[in-house]
């Protein structure tokens, strides 16, 4: 941990913190189908529940304290050591729960790459980074799923360190969005997919290719036809 690259830290950073953020705000277990009577065919994902809530917001919170500590400064210790000790959590939470869109989306961002290739990875070939390829999408998929429970939104927003005071419900998912577009803007992320080569001539191919993936979008609060997916990734070819 002590030694890993700039880029690497923080890539790795958001995918576990879309993991703990994905896993609290999705489908909650009592709305997951199929509900099969026998355990052993039951899917291997259940939506959130109140144990996974717990080890999200758990490791949330240690986003807010340590995150950018740790990509800012490789030496602090403390930091980086409590990252990966939140990394454990939300694992344990994801691991029950699940992901959702950001994680379904992020396969044909990665998949697709033509060109970009970021500072700290050492290779010659074009790369999207697996926890860069989740956050893209995080900012617009967060105000989509807002609605479906907007004080769980507003609840993430604020164990991320945003001011929810006098926030109406209704902007839950405006804080949280733009909570996480400081992280991604205070820790050198590109601006959105159209700084990673895609434009929108692209977004069918990036639609398509997540369709696939309902192993995770499936656990989405809110379901996400072909159109709202293109919505998505059009929102998201610039964050800032």
């Amino acid at each position: 941990m002590q030694h890993m690259p700039r880029n690497v830290t923080a890539f790795s950073g958001f995918d576990m913190l879309c993991h703990c953020l994905e896993s609290f705000t999705g489908i909650p277990y009592t709305e997951r189908s199929p509900q099969p009577r026998n355990p052993n065919t039951r899917p291997v994902y259940q939506g959130s529940n109140p144990l996974t809530d717990v080890w999200a917001k758990y490791s949330l919170d240690m986003c807010r304290r340590y995150f950018k500590r740790s990509v800012l400064d490789a030496e602090d210790r403390e930091a980086r050591y409590a990252m990966a000790l939140a990394t454990v959590g939300a694992g344990n939470g994801l691991n029950s729960a699940g992901v959702h869109l950001p994680h379904g989306m992020s396969y044909p961002i990665a998949g697709g790459v033509k060109h970009y290739s970021p500072a700290d990875y050492n290779t010659d070939k074009a790369l999207v980074p697996h926890g860069l390829a989740v956050v893209m999408t995080s900012p617009a998929v967060f105000s989509f799923t807002a609605p479906t429970n907007p004080q769980k939104h507003l609840e993430a927003a604020e164990l991320l360190g945003a001011d929810t005071t006098n926030t109406k419900l209704a902007d839950a998912g405006l804080l949280l969005s733009d909570t996480l577009r400081k992280y991604m803007q205070d820790l050198g992320v590109v601006d959105g997919l159209s700084a990673l080569g895609y434009t929108r001539e692209d977004v069918p191919s990036l639609v398509k290719g997540t369709l696939p993936q309902k192993g995770v979008t499936a656990l989405s609060p809110r379901p996400a036809a072909e159109e709202h997916l293109a919505k998505l990734f059009e929102d998201s070819l610039n964050v800032y």
